[in-house]
């Protein structure tokens, strides 16, 4: 399991699940009573792609879905939402919404569409390319998008009229728009399809629209021209009147939903065979896609499965993708991404809780904040990875559990929680400065079960004054010391890489490589940096300034040559902290790991590595830096040393080499904001034989378990 555990640590190393209510520095929202969520949690709306500005941000132009079963897409009404399109099993298909693009090229030359593609695709303008049949053959269409805005639409215009310069042979790119005209209607689509052929061989854009019909069905029209405003739908309608003058175009009513059907040729024109591509076209329209199997899979979110049916509208002028799934089942997904699923039942059972609690919370808040779902798929509320996440004991334990609720004074408790406490739970006045009666500092000691099976690493000292960190299955005691006790190691293998921190980084260059026969010198031995335990930094002064940058009310120093906690909270944790001596004043204590180069927690010393102090027997203390001299009383008198290169040692035997420059080594424990249940710590208790509810009522107090 300490394998497994550490690859996924990065998924689960920080729930930082409040990040939006973060925002506001409030954990309070209005009361949810328990009636209330009771009543509305059939169904959860989690949204995969939104654009919300600041409160959340997730987009893709194009969401391409597939299912092992049959499946459909039809147009959200009151009514339901029959099916418009059919696709078979383990058919592809890719879905966007009718709005603001870059139309850059039109060609017959599959190669030059491919340049084109591989050139914007490296850009900030996402490409794709649609294919439309003529008389004369296939025409591969690449446009940008989408874009929220027209002004947004014309500057990309011209970025890429400059990145797709040597394909465009003469063409100039197009905004293109959600205004179409509409060429009549048939009964089939393959009737409206063989009409836009002979719209499109007289050298317009012409397309398939599907739109729901009065008897439960579709109807289909032939939808000519894509503009951006009222003035581009007029040329567009001039200009196929004279080449098409027996045509009868009206305008369609932008408020009309329909699905546009096109051709998607994906990203090598030619090679593959193309694909249907949806438009969700309409003011308002909300395409709904469902499974025959009840389930979806999203390419654009690494390639996941999920349970339910996907929304498709328009938000702030870019796709939104929302899945609305039966709620119980959303925490089959939500609890296996959270914990792992080989812990015990009752951790499990603990965390099942939690979850619905506070997503129940988030369905009946009048807050809203994700407008069109109740919640996200992030750590920005909860980790939902879909049905590969599911396994029969997660789902036993929701099951087993299903409907408890955490109630406070009959309310609904918004039951945030963290991967790892570090061993006493925060309050909310170290995260948001506020906060209520169900948080509170509590011990968290079983915390130190994320350490069980984790190596030791020796932080070591090379001869030629380097210092890194050597884990312990690749280190041999030499059973010699240097004159302070100090003791000497040398390595088991050929090239053996000395890191900068005690943890295997693959994107991080090693500080060094020894070889057998090689010494070093151990200042401290550590525990792998997990999530109970952990070193990050050191970080340059400058380093610091630029991550601070926008994150303090006040602007924090240019230069930093001091950083020290100047305030703790009930549980240790930072709440202040000076530079220079100012006050780096964050909105709230939590935003302090952010601000800090995205620290695992607050719950943190400082060690500057380019200074120490001395206490005297007087009881005065001495800073000394690393670009000055000390005098060192010996049994041979006094001397003067360089603190750069002098390897101090503190009461416990620890010792650390002073550097040149001044830096900061941040040395903390725990992982995320520490607020309610500790998820290490509840696998802990339930480790040490307590039931799930013995651990939900430590984590929160004045809690009772109720089932809805």
């Amino acid at each position: 399991m300490g394998n497994w555990w550490r690859t996924k640590a990065g998924q689960w190393g920080s729930k930082g699940i409040l990040a939006a209510v973060l925002a506001t520095g409030v954990l309070q929202l209005p009361a949810v009573t328990a009636e209330a969520a009771g009543t509305s949690m059939d169904q959860i709306r989690v949204g995969l792609f939104l654009d919300l500005g600041s409160t959340y941000k997730s987009t893709t132009p194009v969401v391409t879905l597939s299912s092992g079963q049959s499946w459909s897409a039809g147009i959200s009404a009151a009514s339901g939402a029959p099916a418009l399109v059919s696709f078979g099993a383990n058919e592809t298909a890719k879905f966007s919404v009718d709005g603001f693009r870059v139309k850059v090229l039109a060609t017959s030359d599959a190669k030059t569409a491919a340049d084109a593609y591989k050139k914007l695709n490296a850009s900030a303008d996402k490409p794709v390319i649609f294919t439309a049949s003529t008389g004369a053959g296939t025409v591969y269409q690449v446009y940008t998008g989408m874009y929220a805005s027209l002004q947004a639409a014309n500057d990309a215009a011209a970025r890429t009229a400059k990145t797709a310069a040597g394909q465009l042979n003469g063409q100039t790119p197009v905004v293109t728009g959600g205004n179409h005209l509409s060429a009549g209607t048939y009964a089939t689509e393959a009737e409206a399809a063989a009409a836009a052929q002979q719209i499109q061989a007289a050298g317009a854009d012409a397309f398939v629209a599907v739109q729901p019909g009065g008897d439960g069905g579709g109807r289909y029209a032939v939808w000519v021209g894509e503009a951006a405003d009222a003035s581009g739908l007029a040329a567009v309608r001039s200009a196929v009147s004279a080449k098409l003058p027996a045509a009868t175009l009206s305008e369609v009513d932008a408020s009309q939903p329909a699905l546009i059907i096109r051709s998607d040729a994906g990203s090598s024109p030619g090679s593959t065979a193309a694909v249907k591509h949806i438009v969700v076209s309409g003011t308002n329209a909300k395409g709904w896609i469902t499974s025959s199997g009840d389930q979806l899979k999203v390419a654009e979110r690494s390639g996941r499965t999920y349970r339910g049916g996907m929304e498709i509208s328009m938000v702030n002028g870019q796709l939104a993708l929302v899945n609305e799934l039966p709620f119980e089942q959303y925490l089959y997904a939500v609890v296996g991404g959270e914990v792992p699923s080989s812990w015990p039942e009752e951790s499990l059972k603990a965390q099942a809780v939690a979850a619905r609690s506070y997503a129940a919370f988030q369905i009946s808040s009048s807050n809203n904040k994700f407008k069109v779902a109740d919640v996200v798929d992030t750590t920005l509320s909860q980790v939902y990875n879909g049905v590969a996440s599911e396994t029969p004991s997660v789902i036993g334990a929701v099951d087993a559990t299903q409907g408890e609720l955490l109630l406070q004074n009959g309310n609904v408790v918004e039951a945030v929680f963290s991967s790892n406490a570090g061993g006493a739970s925060a309050d909310p006045t170290e995260v948001w400065n506020s906060g209520g009666a169900a948080f509170g500092t509590v011990d968290s000691k079983e915390d130190v079960a994320a350490q069980n099976g984790a190596k030791t690493w020796y932080h070591v000292l090379l001869s030629n004054g380097i210092t890194g960190y050597v884990r312990e299955d690749n280190v041999k005691e030499l059973g010699t010391a240097t004159a302070a006790g100090l003791a000497k190691v040398t390595v088991t293998a050929k090239n053996t890489n000395v890191r900068p921190l005690p943890l295997i980084q693959s994107n991080v260059e090693p500080a060094a490589q020894m070889n057998p026969g090689d010494t070093a010198v151990v200042l401290e031995q550590v525990k792998e940096s997990g999530t109970y335990d952990w070193v990050r930094g050191p970080y340059t002064s400058a380093e610091l300034v630029a991550t601070l940058k926008g994150k303090t009310s006040t602007a924090a120093p240019s230069t930093i040559s001091t950083l020290e906690v100047t305030k703790r909270g009930p549980s240790g944790r930072a709440i202040q902290i000076k530079a220079n001596g100012q006050i780096l004043d964050v909105k709230y204590p939590d935003m302090f790991r952010s601000a800090l180069n995205g620290l695992p927690s607050t719950l943190f010393d400082i060690v500057p590595t380019g200074s120490y102090t001395v206490l005297s027997a007087n009881g005065t203390t001495t800073k000394v830096s690393g670009t000055s001299d000390t005098s060192v009383i010996s049994a041979s008198g006094t001397s003067s040393i360089a603190g750069k290169g002098t390897i101090v040692m503190n009461g416990d035997s620890k010792a650390r080499r002073i550097e040149a420059g001044e830096a900061f080594l941040f040395v903390g424990r725990g992982n995320g904001h520490g607020l309610g249940l500790s998820q290490w710590g509840a696998k802990g208790m339930a480790d040490a034989g307590y039931g799930y509810q013995d651990i939900l009522k430590h984590y929160y107090q004045n809690v009772t378990i109720v089932k809805e």
